[in-house]
């Protein structure tokens, strides 16, 4: 008998060249349950009428609406979208997945900026496209740079504004001059996944470019803002053959019946929305200033117009220094040096105790280091 090994099924090599997408921890290294401000969720919760509506969910013995049909309509009112124009994900991370497997594949290229949302490596990996990491500007996408990378392989062009994990933002003429730079068969991707922390009088113009142009897709979600991060919801808009290509491709009943009840009567609470934006940018500028005042000691505050700030540690104390000593009175962050982020920390903008709590420990961290 042959002692030679069985053979088994292998992966396409681009797939083994995946490193799997690593969340947020909630606790520490020895498992202590820690202050959870490395996801970015939303501190406030979830809209009490959404909570309401899950409760009153259609069973989950029934299979749910495919299309998604009330939820898209509803977000097609609130935003002015043809509801036909609008497809459904589970997360906005399905559709930057399928938008990329759509577009792009072998011998293709896929583009993306340096400091940019990790799944983007990934999203391009898995459908066999390369990844192309374009140099930031300041920790954010820099425009000029991402046009000189376009080359005749360039299929699919991803930018997150805000950017994460940065919080960096690209205001409309910026954007509008990427689209506009780009050849007319490269789809551009706007993952507008923080968008509801922006001031509407900043937006960004995405979700107009994606119904006046055949290669933008916008995509949102309801993670954030929304306070749904567990019901997997998000959405995105273009023009027709490009919704119609998405819906052929994504996951069928990909959302939920409790899951398209809840972001219903979430959406339908925009005093909820609203205060969450409040409650975001006073914490936020509270807690940045509180850094700022550390600016002798090394720390520095990447600007931010989402929900998170990234702290750099370009003193005596370091970014893992840090991160740890967070940890150990009972915070855990997000220290992302696999993403060239060594010196820095990504925090999540929580409650004002606990905000207040983050500042005065690395006051303390920065005073011994």
């Amino acid at each position: 008998m042959s002692d030679a090994p069985c053979p088994a099924p292998r992966p396409k090599p681009w797939i083994e060249a995946i490193h799997a997408y690593v969340p947020g921890k909630s606790a520490g290294d020895d498992g202590r349950p820690l202050v959870k401000l490395s996801a970015n969720e939303n501190p406030l919760g979830t809209s009490p009428a959404a909570l309401a509506a899950r409760a009153k969910a259609v069973a989950p013995s029934l299979y749910p609406d495919a299309d998604s049909t009330a939820l898209r309509e509803a977000i097609g009112r609130l935003h002015g979208i043809d509801p036909a124009l609008i497809v459904m994900g589970t997360g906005s991370g399905e559709l930057l997945h399928t938008a990329a497997g759509a577009f792009a594949g072998p011998g293709d290229e896929v583009l993306y900026s340096q400091y940019a949302f990790s799944l983007y490596e990934i999203v391009a990996r898995r459908c066999g496209a390369e990844p192309v990491e374009v140099p930031a500007k300041d920790y954010g996408n820099d425009v000029t740079a991402l046009l000189a990378a376009v080359t005749p392989q360039t299929r699919v062009v991803f930018v997150a504004n805000p950017n994460n994990p940065t919080g960096t933002f690209l205001p409309k003429a910026e954007i509008a001059r990427l689209h506009a730079g780009l050849p007319a068969d490269v789809l551009l991707v706007l993952d507008q996944a923080y968008a509801e922390y922006v001031d509407p009088a900043d937006d960004d113009g995405s979700l107009e470019l994606a119904a006046t142009h055949p290669n933008v897709l916008a995509t949102r979600t309801f993670s954030k803002a929304y306070g749904l991060a567990g019901e997997r919801v998000g959405w995105g808009t273009g023009a027709a053959p490009l919704i119609d290509v998405l819906n052929r491709i994504r996951g069928a009943f990909n959302i939920g019946n409790s899951a398209q009840a809840t972001a219903l009567a979430a959406l339908a609470d925009q005093d909820f929305v609203t205060h969450s934006r409040t409650h975001n940018a006073g914490e936020r500028a509270r807690f940045t200033a509180k850094v700022e005042a550390l600016g002798n000691h090394g720390l520095r505050a990447v600007p931010s117009e989402a929900n998170f700030v990234l702290i750099l540690f370009e003193g005596r104390l370091s970014g893992e220094a840090a991160y740890k000593g967070l940890a150990d009175r009972g915070y855990i962050v997000r220290w992302l040096p696999s993403q060239g982020l060594a010196q820095a920390l990504r925090i999540t903008i929580g409650n004002r105790a606990d905000m207040d709590a983050i500042a005065a420990i690395l006051r303390e961290l920065a005073e011994a280091a």
